[in-house]
């Protein structure tokens, strides 16, 4: 050892820096053990995910000031209304989670003054379509759709004219429009590609048919669409927003592949940990596994079938609508509703004009049908088409004893609520009581339920009789139905080209379909009506193609009645200009009855505008016999029944005549003289209104 050296010193110097590094380890080691801890805890975050976690909430609060960035416009173009309420329901739903929106109808908009402005501040927009007939934009939109094609096509146009806008569409259709499902919004979302506008997610295709391969519907399709569009939209804010640029396209898309292996892990039901309740939003994701439940099962690796679980007609948006309506549903397909002639007649002010033609107490007359749903989408229909639409029965079905009891219990229910209403006839009133007629022309396709026969064959047991209409699209249900009272076909019109226009039908034979179900009326033993719905403007003026469908069907009557104007409705562009007045209707009738050496006009209901012409068959000594003897049909009937359909009659076996104030040319003008006609102050005549 060298002179001098302090060794205390230096065993002092060696301890410090070895404690030093002692207590350096033990902390590193206590950090290294906490990263581990957190990461057994959620093994599925990675670092990068934690990092991004603590940007966003060192960066929400400034994000959440730029509002300027963080805007939306939702565009919509409907003819019902219903983009309309999807478009204002979406708009809340963003603005809740911090975002600024504008909701814009496309009628308001004008394309040659904004969009280009719109893309030029890099807006984000939405846009919410439905197609029309034919695969026709909506009336609201027809102009702004018109305007991106021709911009699309015209060589003077640039083709980036829309390169700083992002987009999303969303389109309502119904598959049952097969190529024409969703047009509209496919060909916009092809369109604003083509002007280079940035495509944020493919387009959706809302499916209003509740028959077709799935169980969701367009409510549903809506709400997994919106999921996804959220979790879309807010991505792109981040990856566009200056405070979020710190956060790479790499940590973007592993935040993403989280949610994802989150969303889609087999114990994951979208609701609660008990799996007893559903998230609304996750509605889609379940259904579909509920489809896969109910159509297959893997037993030892071969696919085996289940029986398929049917969806009910009546959704839980279609019920609300019907209901508020005044529908009583029953079951799942069903409904019953008070005719407004129900309640006139229980005050004794006149009854409906199958009163005047038929006999008919229309105090004592139910409407009701067993299908809601129609194969049409007329233009004229006056429940604005609110009711299903569907080609052939793909749904739950009820049994017709429990059907039958739904509506007589509900008939009876609002019967009793108008007791003590003042006007009210107590006489009348217990009358209401006991129905004795069915009209099956509330609303849809009754024909299309396949227990039909059953149905009104309960009805008839019950000394019911039976009025059913249909819409001449089932010629062979027209041919295997049983015998009803009378049997209605609406002839709306003469041609295909307007059957098409004015009828708009689902099937694409349907002009076939019709004219075989006129050929199958023609075969028909018991009494046939064609309905005939005059529309100014529209079918008013094919007088001769209805004579040539009148040889065809040979039907017994031929009800001739002016449109009735049910208020707007987004669904029609019919206005009171089309509704002809009596005396226009008893023109083209005579002008009709004129160029049909068999047919003559039998009676009138003046305050329902509507004409009745008949064969001449029911025509006695001078007298008319288009009244119906009730009893007689129900002692005819039964004897079909019993003899399982071998012991058959005409309508010539249960005529009876039309009295006095019902022919044609009576002072009366169709109006029961036993009743009380009821005028409005100041207000034309509007008996049993």
């Amino acid at each position: 050892m060298e002179p001098g050296y302090d060794f205390r010193k230096w065993w002092t110097v060696l301890m410090a820096t070895t404690g030093t590094l002692l207590a350096a380890s033990f902390f590193i080691w206590l950090l290294i053990k906490k990263k581990l801890e957190n990461s057994v805890k959620d093994p599925h975050v990675s670092t990068k995910q934690k990092d991004y976690d603590d940007s966003n909430i060192m960066n929400e609060r400034s994000c959440s000031q730029n509002d300027l960035e963080k805007t939306v416009k939702v565009f919509f173009g409907t003819q019902t209304g219903t983009a309309e309420g999807l478009a204002y329901g979406l708009s809340e739903e963003m603005s809740n989670q911090g975002w600024k929106t504008e909701v814009i109808n496309l009628k308001n908009y004008d394309p040659d003054d904004n969009l280009v402005e719109d893309a030029r501040k890099k807006q984000i927009c939405v846009f919410l379509l439905s197609t029309y007939m034919e695969g026709e934009p909506p009336d609201d939109a027809k102009w702004f759709c018109k305007w991106v094609k021709e911009a699309c096509f015209d060589f003077r146009m640039q083709k980036s004219l829309l390169s700083g806008m992002s987009y999303v569409v969303f389109g309502l259709g119904s598959s049952l429009y097969a190529e024409n499902f969703n047009l509209v919004a496919k060909n916009l979302d092809e369109w604003l590609s083509m002007l280079q506008a940035k495509r944020l997610m493919e387009v959706g295709l809302g499916d209003e048919n509740v028959s077709a391969d799935h169980y969701i519907g367009l409510e549903g399709d809506f709400l997994v669409w919106k999921k996804r569009f959220f979790r879309v939209i807010e991505e792109y804010h981040c990856k566009t927003s200056p405070c979020c640029k710190e956060n790479s396209q790499e940590e973007m898309e592993e935040v993403l592949e989280y949610e994802s292996s989150s969303e889609d892990g087999e114990g994951s039901t979208g609701g609660s940990e008990s799996g007893s309740l559903v998230d609304m939003e996750d509605l889609g994701t379940v259904l579909k596994k509920v489809k896969h439940k109910a159509n297959g099962n893997l037993v030892n690796g071969v696919q085996t079938q289940r029986k398929r679980i049917l969806p009910e007609m009546i959704t839980p948006i279609l019920r609300q609508a019907l209901t508020k309506q005044g529908y009583k549903l029953v079951g799942s397909h069903s409904g019953v509703k008070l005719c407004r002639w129900t309640k006139s007649m229980l005050r004794g002010r006149g009854g409906c004009y199958k009163h005047t033609f038929y006999g008919i107490e229309s105090h004592r007359c139910m409407e009701t049908t067993p299908s809601l749903a129609c194969a049409n989408k007329c233009v004229f229909c006056w429940r604005h088409h609110s009711n299903p639409v569907g080609t052939e029965w793909k749904w739950k079905m009820d049994d017709p004893e429990i059907l039958l009891e739904g509506v007589l219990k509900n008939h009876y229910q609002m019967i009793k609520e108008f007791k003590g209403v003042p006007g009210v006839k107590p006489e009348r009133l217990a009358e209401g009581m006991e129905p004795k007629h069915c009209a099956l022309s509330l609303v849809g396709e009754p024909i299309m339920y396949p227990e039909i026969n059953k149905f009104i064959r309960l009805l008839h047991e019950r000394g019911i009789s039976s009025f059913l209409v249909t819409n001449a699209q089932f010629p062979d249900a027209i041919t295997s139905l049983d015998p009803v009272t009378q049997l209605y076909v609406s002839v709306d019109a003469s041609s295909k080209e307007s059957l098409k226009k004015i009828d708009r039908p689902l099937f694409r034979d349907f002009w076939t379909r019709f004219l075989d179900s006129l050929k199958a009326l023609s075969k028909k033993g018991q009494r046939t009506v064609y309905r005939l719905t005059l529309v100014k403007s529209w079918n008013i003026e094919e007088l001769q193609g209805y004579v040539n469908l009148v040889e065809l069907g040979r039907p017994d009557f031929i009800e001739v009645k002016g449109v009735t104007y049910c208020g707007t409705s987004k669904a029609s562009n019919l206005t009171m200009e089309n509704v002809p007045w009596h005396k226009e209707v008893l023109g083209f009738v005579q002008e009709l009855s004129d160029k049909l050496p068999d047919y003559e006009i039998a009676s009138e209901h003046e305050h329902s505008n509507c004409v009745l012409i008949a064969n001449k068959k029911f025509n006695r000594d001078g007298v008319w016999w288009t009244w119906i003897d009730y009893p007689k049909f129900s002692e005819l009937v039964q004897r079909y029944y019993v003899s399982n359909g071998l012991e058959t009659f005409t309508s010539l076996d249960y005529m009876a005549p039309t009295p006095h104030w019902g022919q044609f040319g009576a002072n009366e003008r169709g109006f029961d003289p036993l009743e009380t006609r009821f005028l409005r102050k100041n207000r034309k005549d509007i008996s049993g209104c």
